[in-house]
This record gives structure tokens, C-alpha cells and sequence, in this order.
């Protein structure tokens, strides 16, 4: 199917780059086509690295829905109040103008593999040498008894940033005084392993300064969880009372949720609750699934570049990707699309292919100026990513110690957004 620019712009859907770039979809004047669907961490760092250091021979289009990208990591600062929503938004002005790269908004609905066409909400479709798909999470349908995605706005769950990260915050901050706030966590594997635990510390911070006597509530499936005493030592130190952690053992697994209600049930106890933060059962964003390379939840890869092991020119790369001993988190995604996009441009361009290494470090902000951080260092196995090495904050750090950790997160994320995004 040949599309020209008349035709794609003419479609239901707004298609954009956010520049003059000329936007030739269907084919890339005599060179290869790569395609990436999902703009966050993984794909809009894959899509600039190809452009980047392409130089040309290579036509990179970028599928993503929205405009402005929100970024899942540090949105738990901007629920605590240490940033304002803007800090965390992003657009995709400097990838279109900068380097080339046909910034598509719309949905990616469709992937015929046979045909190496990607099928677009608009009504378009886009060939591809190459795909890479980078679309995040979705949720697993019952996995919280009570609430699905309609009861999104009673009970939010946040975990795609933006305007549930939003609605959050200001449910917390219209508790009553003295209020309950609950949060349902997710079972293994899920996004960002520390985030649902970052994110208590945050609302605690909320309010210890707003609502002191407020209580919460967590009911956690799992029986520990990443940073577990880091994260204890802090709630003792800093909210005093206020955060009760129910894990497996006591029934964390055994919740439902009835949002109309506003009511948690824990192991049979009822509890009315002021505000409710549901985060479900994850797997591989939807498109992934109607790619036909994912089994169960999550897409297999492999570790050397990321291709799927289902289909040879169909990478997947971050949340979505079961790759072995990595974390789901930006970090990672960045990484992994780093990796991707070399062995793509060896194998379109016969440019150079380096080793697959990877690493990752995830900062948790528990108090202000109280920083902790994990990470390690990963190798390409034949069968996973593997981890080589790594480091963890210490229990009972100096005050100092944990400043300069939190201070490194605020460095960190300003270099990777520019990393990710030009």
C-alpha cells in the first residue's frame, strides 16, 4: 500500500512532525524503512540513535499518539510536590527537527508481519524493514477484583502519566482530615519495581505537612518488595505511624476494591477509604499482543538485540519485553534501545555491531533529601540478559550520603530526557 502525504495528512487522525521535515511514509527514497511505535524511553531513544547515527541511510518513523509525553519515572515527585507536571512533559519538536525522524501522531492498531506494514487508527498503514515496538504497559483484565479501566477516575491508577498522575495528587490533597488513603500494589514483574513504594513515601510526605493524622494503607500481594529496608527505615524515620504495609502473609494478595463505595477489602475486612490508588496486574502494551510475539503477559526476546523470538524484524524493548534479569524502568528501556538500535543500523547499514552490554540504577525519593538508589550492570547470555554486578543504598546512610543520591537522580533524569528526546 502507497501512501503519499496528501493521503496521510488528509486522514481522521493529526499527523505531525513538529518541523518542515518532509514526511514521506511509504518509502524512504531507496533506503530502509524502520519503524517505531511508543515515544518514551525505549522508543524515542531507539528512533534518535538510528537517526542519529545513520546519518540518512536510514528512514526512521515514529509512532506515538500523544504529543506531550509525560514521563512515568519522577512522576511520583510531581504527586509529592517537588515538580510541577511540566518538569515531567516532553515533546517531539527535536526529533523531527533535529534529525529527521517522521514523527507520526496517531495509533498503532495492526501489524501484519507478512506484509511488514504497520496499520494506523487513522485509516493509513506504514511500511517497515524493521520494527521496533516500545508501547509500555497495559493492564491484565480482573486482576484487582472491583476495578477495571472505567473506575479509572474513582480509583486511579497512575502508572501511565499524565492526567491520572494529576487526578492522584489532587484526590490526596481533598482527603478529609484524618482520612484513609489506600493503594492496591501490583504482583511481579511490573513497571519500575521501587515506584508503587517511592510513590507511598511521597503521599506521606503530602501528609505529614497537610493532614497529619491521615492513615495508609497498603495491600501488597508480594511478601517483600525492591528496597524493602531502605524504604522501612525511612517510613520510621520520617512518617512515624502512618504507612501500614499488609504483605502476603497477611492477606496483601486477598483485595477488592469497590469504587463506587470508595472501599477496600483485605482479607476479608472492609475499610471505606478517601482515596484509592489501584495498580493492577501488568503485561506487554496491546500492540505487542496483536503483533503475535508475545506469550502470556510479556514479549521474549533476545538479549543480543532485542529481536523478538517470535519474529526476526520485530524488536521489542523496555516494559513490554521479557529479556531476562533487567528491571522494567526507563533505565533499562534506554539501555535495551541502545543496544536495538545498533545491531538495526549493522544489520540495514553494515555498519559496525559492538558487544550488547546494559545497566540500570533506580533513585527512590522517600523524604526531602532522601534519596536511595539500586542498580547493576547486565551482559547478553544466549539465553537472557544477564546480571553482571551491582550496588544498593546502605541502612543508615549519612544525611550527606543521601542528599548527593537524591541530587544525582535530578542530574540523571535531565541528561536521559535529553537522551531520549534531542
Amino acid at each position: 500500500m502507497n501512501l503519499n502525504r496528501r493521503t496521510v495528512i488528509g486522514s481522521a487522525t493529526a499527523l505531525a512532525a513538529t518541523s518542515s521535515v518532509g514526511l514521506s511514509l511509504a518509502a524512504g527514497g531507496g533506503r530502509p524503512n524502520v519503524v517505531v511505535v511508543g515515544g518514551g524511553a525505549g522508543g524515542s531513544t531507539a528512533a534518535r540513535y538510528l537517526a542519529k547515527d545513520s546519518e540518512g541511510a536510514i528512514n526512521v518513523t515514529l509512532i506515538e499518539p500523544t504529543r506531550t509525553y509525560y514521563s512515568c519515572f519522577f512522576s511520583n515527585l510531581y504527586v509529592g510536590g517537588f515538580r510541577n507536571i511540566s518538569s515531567i512533559g516532553h515533546s517531539y519538536g527535536t526529533l523531527a527537527s533535529e534529525y529527521g525522524i517522521n514523527v507520526v501522531h496517531d495509533w498503532a492498531v495492526d501489524v501484519d508481519s507478512s506484509a511488514k506494514m504497520v496499520s494506523l487508527a487513522g485509516g493509513g498503514a506504514l511500511p517497515y524493514d524493521k520494527l521496533i515496538l516500545s508501547p509500555g504497559i497495559d493492564f491484565v483484565e480482573g486482576a484487582v477484583e472491583g476495578w477495571d479501566v472505567s473506575a479509572q477516575n474513582a480509583m486511579p491508577h497512575a502508572y501511565k502519566a499524565g492526567s491520572q498522575t494529576e487526578l492522584l495528587r489532587a484526590q490526596i490533597l481533598a482527603m478529609r482530615e484524618g482520612g484513609t488513603f489506600a493503594m492496591v500494589a501490583p504482583p511481579n514483574p511490573y513497571r519500575c519495581p521501587p515506584g508503587p513504594y517511592e510513590r507511598v513515601s511521597m503521599i506521606a510526605h503530602i501528609l505529614k505537612d497537610t493532614n497529619p493524622t491521615a492513615k495508609i494503607i497498603v495491600a501488597d500481594p508480594k511478601p517483600k518488595f525492591s528496597k524493602m529496608a531502605l524504604f522501612e527505615e525511612g517510613w520510621d524515620a520520617h512518617y512515624t505511624g502512618m504507612i501500614d504495609w499488609i504483605g502476603e502473609e497477611f492477606g496483601g494478595g486477598a483485595v477488592s476494591v469497590d469504587p463506587s463505595a470508595m472501599t477496600v477489602t483485605i482479607d476479608g475486612e472492609v475499610t471505606k477509604v478517601d482515596a484509592c490508588n489501584v495498580i493492577p496486574a501488568m503485561k506487554a502494551g496491546r500492540i505487542a499482543h496483536l503483533a503475535g510475539v508475545t506469550e502470556g503477559n510479556w514479549a521474549p526476546v533476545n538479549a543480543a538485540d532485542m529481536s523478538t523470538k517470535a519474529n526476526a524484524d520485530i524488536y521489542v524493548l523496555g516494559d513490554a519485553s521479557a529479556q531476562g534479569d533487567m528491571p522494567k524502568s526507563a533505565f533499562s528501556a534506554n539501555s535495551q534501545a541502545k543496544v536495538c538500535a545498533n545491531a538495526i543500523r549493522g544489520t540495514l547499514t553494515g555498519s559496525t555491531v559492538f558487544p550488547a552490554r546494559f545497566s540500570n540504577t533506580c533513585w527512590s525519593l522517600i523524604a526531602p533529601e532522601d534519596g536511595v538508589k539500586v542498580g547493576a550492570t547486565y551482559e547478553a547470555t544466549s539465553e537472557k540478559i544477564s546480571r553482571i554486578d551491582g550496588f544498593i543504598s546502605q541502612i543508615g546512610e549519612t544525611e550527606d550520603t543521601r542528599r548527593a543520591t537524591y541530587e544525582e537522580s535530578v542530574g540523571w533524569y535531565a541528561s536521559i530526557s535529553k537522551d531520549i528526546f534531542g
